[in-house]
């Protein structure tokens, strides 16, 4: 493709997200895109994309392109491929993805960076995330202790630094361990690997808590405080988040405090 066809596009996307609970996180930015689109493509909550087919007379599911066994990565090109081959019609088209469209959403940012590569305006429109209403559920402020989150399975197969003074937040816990990526829940097993990684930092008794953001207004918040030592064999949904709380007091760095005291 040529420089000079690159400004000939008039396609466009815009991928933004409705929120987590349903009615009460769309913003009016993100509902003004959808309403003006010729094309919408959803991936999200049945019931969310029940309500936003009702903004827009063409609003395409992507969710009938999940199997059970199938490699999430498969599915996920196929969903690229949809959201390019009405872009190149030059159509303006959206991508309303669940919550935030940039956090733990691998399509939204591959079908930008893959329109913009071809010409075409392509941007994102923050939403309300899983990791918004859990500070807001769970009382916590990241500011207090500070905050890890982390993946679970990408946590346990790569080494990474600790800090069990702040908390942290393993996202898609019922995922831990899968290494196939086409299960929707992993065995009790797998998360058995998990919890002997945690326990190497964690007492045995460290309260946890597993959460769960409501879908709908008149759902309640999951949040089970439960024994870490009691991970493996608990029941986990898909959209089950595990927040460790800090396990230790903060250490001082009096060194660096003795620098900033001679300034």
């Amino acid at each position: 493709m040529t420089n000079s066809s690159l400004h000939l596009q008039q396609g466009s996307l815009v991928c933004v997200g409705p929120g987590m609970t349903l009615g009460a996180h769309m913003s009016a930015r993100c509902r003004s895109h959808i309403e003006h689109a010729q094309v919408v493509f959803t991936n999200c909550h049945p019931l969310m994309e029940a309500w936003i087919s009702t903004m827009n007379a063409d609003v395409r599911s992507l969710q009938h392109l999940y199997e059970e066994g199938k490699d999430r990565r498969d599915t996920y090109q196929e969903m690229i491929a949809l959201i390019m081959e009405q872009l190149r019609r030059n159509k303006r088209v959206v991508g309303a993805f669940y919550g935030h469209p940039g956090v733990f959403a691998q399509v939204p940012h591959h079908a930008i960076a893959q329109a913009r590569k071809e010409g075409f305006s392509a941007s994102m429109e923050p939403g309300i995330s899983a990791e918004d209403c859990l500070y807001a559920d769970l009382g916590i402020d990241p500011g207090a202790f500070g905050c890890q989150h982390f993946e679970t399975s990408q946590f346990m197969i790569y080494q990474r630094q600790l800090d069990t003074a702040g908390y942290l937040i393993l996202w898609q816990v019922a995922l831990a361990g899968d290494l196939s990526i086409s299960k929707r829940v992993s065995s009790s097993a797998q998360r058995r690997v998990l919890l002997d990684l945690l326990l190497e930092h964690y007492p045995a008794e460290h309260e946890v808590i597993l959460y769960e953001c409501p879908t709908l207004i008149t759902d309640t918040v999951r949040q089970d405080r439960v024994r870490l030592d009691t991970l493996a064999d608990i029941a986990l949904s898909p959209v089950t988040t595990l927040v460790l709380p800090p396990a230790q007091r903060l250490v001082r760095n009096q060194r660096v405090i003795d620098k900033l005291m001679q300034l």
